[in-house]
């Protein structure tokens, strides 16, 4: 697709808008998408991986310029790679600690739970948080 991110001859991308519905877009796209390839359960992290890293981008970063967040994913024999980027922010996305009774503030936490690893890449035109799972062949 154009304006994607080259993730690899293979990947696959969407753009959606910087806005509260962006999230739900993203999620459901890739679901469309990766349904056929991956197992309920995979499916189901890699889908919850996404709207949280969306949800992430337009609460927390800037947009692109092109006022929107891009979402890539990569299905590889073993393991898929999702990458989320957006215009940046001050602060580098990072796990916070919350207590119980916090109404938000677990984005990461749960990416991280539920990816083998995830990253932040940052370079001139914003930033780039990806996570990656393995899934079965």
């Amino acid at each position: 697709m154009s304006g994607c991110l080259e993730v690899s001859e293979r990947a696959s991308c969407v753009v959606v808008p910087h806005h509260a519905q962006a999230a739900g877009l993203a999620r459901r796209r890739v679901a469309v998408e990766l349904s056929p390839r991956l197992g309920p359960e995979t499916l189901a992290d890699v889908t919850a991986i996404v709207s949280e890293l969306v949800g992430n981008a337009v609460l927390h970063a800037r947009p692109l310029p092109d006022g929107g967040v891009r979402v890539a994913w990569q299905v590889g024999p073993q393991s898929i790679e999702l990458r989320v980027t957006d215009g940046g922010a001050v602060e580098l996305p990072h796990v916070r600690r919350v207590g119980p009774e916090s109404l938000n503030g677990r984005g990461l936490s749960i990416v991280a739970a539920l990816s083998d690893r995830w990253g932040v890449v940052r370079d001139g035109l914003g930033q780039c948080v990806w996570a990656e799972l393995r899934h079965a062949a």
